[in-house]
């Protein structure tokens, strides 16, 4: 094993002389790892708008690719963790003095990465980098570069100012620890190349809701470029498909036919490096899940919907991308849920001849006067005129700084107001029947551009740490179906009218 030079200064010419010249090309970095690790890494995705590994790798090795910051979303057993201490290993070798952390959801996955990257560097001549010994937290190459593993503490992580954050599976991240991790990166000159810092985020995504979720859908929207995202599934690491399986056969068509489609056996041809996962292990996969584990954990389409409050929404069913024709109106309603410091949400809705209701336009806003809010329902120009607004029956209590309650002060500037009673589970049993009737069509449609509610209807969910509860998780995404609650249920079930004495 080389050691640093006496005088402990880096010995970049052994490196060189080791690991040869830093690839310049997406290309010439695939027969890098080829060459020295005798790895094969997968060039093509074979689902459509996903990724192949190499791109992560090469967005993380070429410094001026844009975004620095990324988002890897990949399944189980996709190689995420293999990949990224491949690319640990790589800016260790040829970004002399750089400085690496890894942070993961445990210590333990955070180990995994270390245990890989130790494997890499056993090889000959690469073990010839180490300078020293190999702890269980820390690798030091002779060319001055480190890499250690960081503890999920917020302790840990705002001591830490180093060039790259490597995050493995961070849907498991505690967000507070998460929050802290920004403020961890600074650039640095290593030697020839400038490193500007980047935090990389890898991890499935089990659940619309939460951390990596939200990163997810951050790095998809066209508006916001601080993260690029890759995805890949376990078709896109798939390996060469051979003769001995058949698309079609006698006895019906291969179960990875749907996915696939017979690309696994065009790679050769294309010119693309297969994946590592084999056919029969990729086969005996789908046969031990359910379909939405499957599409969700495996597929990587989309994540999966079971802790959700209202897993009958279905973007492909209830969003509209057109309004209804203003003749087939019957009724013009909303829905008010207050807040103060978290957001008032208002949404308005048209009922149709066919009792079909079009939430057709939603107000978001938080941190204003209740006399804002009602400026802003006036000046919302529903399909047809506004016929009452549906709240929460908390709403009748006297303000403290106003002396009046909120449903007086909406009453007492015109606007018509029912205020029901009912429980949250009833309310949410009404919502589902519009979403999923028993038998007919939804009677619940969603205008596209209430982008709010889409997204609180998709992540509206229960606690995960306790699967027994029946109460939802107020973590934001409750006050647009709160609204939605209230205007349903003071539709749907029968109204009477009865004068509260909060109302003088």
């Amino acid at each position: 094993m080389t050691q640093e030079s006496t005088n402990n200064e880096p010995n970049h010419d052994a490196v060189f002389a080791i690991a040869g010249a830093a690839p310049q090309t997406d290309q010439q970095l695939a027969e890098w790892i080829h060459t020295h690790l005798h790895i094969r890494v997968p060039t093509a995705p074979l689902i459509d708008n996903h990724n192949a590994p190499l791109e992560y790798l090469a967005h993380a090795f070429f410094e001026d690719r844009q975004p620095r910051d990324c988002v890897v979303w990949a399944n189980r057993g996709g190689g995420k963790t293999f990949y990224a201490a491949i690319a640990t290993l790589l800016d260790l070798i040829f970004k002399p003095g750089i400085e690496i952390r890894i942070l993961a959801g445990s210590l333990d996955q955070a180990k995994r990465m270390h245990t890989h990257l130790r494997a890499l560097l056993a090889t000959e001549p690469l073990d010839e980098l180490i300078a020293g010994k190999i702890t269980e937290r820390r690798i030091k190459l002779i060319n001055g570069s480190v890499v250690e593993l960081l503890a999920q503490s917020q302790t840990s992580v705002r001591g830490t100012r180093v060039q790259k954050l490597r995050c493995d599976e961070v849907e498991l991240f505690d967000p507070d620890v998460w929050e802290a991790a920004q403020l961890t990166i600074r650039e640095k000159h290593c030697r020839g190349t400038e490193v500007p810092g980047s935090i990389e985020c890898l991890s499935t995504l089990h659940v619309p809701f939460g951390l990596m979720h939200d990163l997810v859908t951050s790095a998809r929207d066209s508006n916001q470029k601080h993260r690029k995202l890759f995805q890949w599934g376990v078709v896109d690491i798939l390996d060469q498909c051979d003769d001995s399986h058949e698309c079609l056969t006698e006895s019906g068509p291969c179960p990875l036919a749907p996915e696939c489609s017979g690309k696994a056996k065009a790679r050769d041809a294309a010119g693309d490096t297969p994946g590592h996962l084999t056919i029969n292990n990729a086969i005996a996969l789908k046969s031990r899940v359910s379909e939405s584990t499957w599409n969700a954990e495996m597929l990587c389409l989309k994540p999966k919907r079971s802790d959700c409050v209202l897993p009958e929404f279905n973007s492909a069913i209830h969003i509209a991308n057109d309004l209804p024709d203003k003749n087939t109106i019957t009724q013009t309603i909303a829905g008010m849920d207050f807040g103060i410091r978290a957001p008032t949400v208002v949404l308005f809705a048209s009922l149709d001849q066919h009792n079909t209701l079009w939430i057709t336009h939603e107000y978001v806003q938080a941190g204003v006067p209740l006399t804002d809010h009602i400026s802003a329902i006036k000046a919302t120009k529903p399909l047809t005129p506004l016929s009452w607004i549906g709240v929460d029956p908390a709403g009748r209590q006297r303000g403290l700084q106003t002396g009046i309650s909120d449903i007086a002060a909406l009453r007492k500037a015109g606007l018509t107001v029912r205020d029901a009673r009912s429980s949250i589970h009833q309310g949410l049993d009404l919502i589902r029947t519009r979403l999923k009737p028993a038998s007919g069509h939804p009677t619940l449609m969603v205008h596209k551009d209430c982008t709010h509610l889409i997204q609180c209807l998709e992540t509206y969910h229960y606690p995960q740490d306790n699967p027994l509860s029946p109460t939802p998780e107020k973590d934001g995404s409750d006050h647009a179906i709160d609204a939605l609650r209230y205007m349903i249920q003071n539709l749907d079930q029968p109204y009477t009218h009865k004068k509260s004495t909060y109302l003088n």
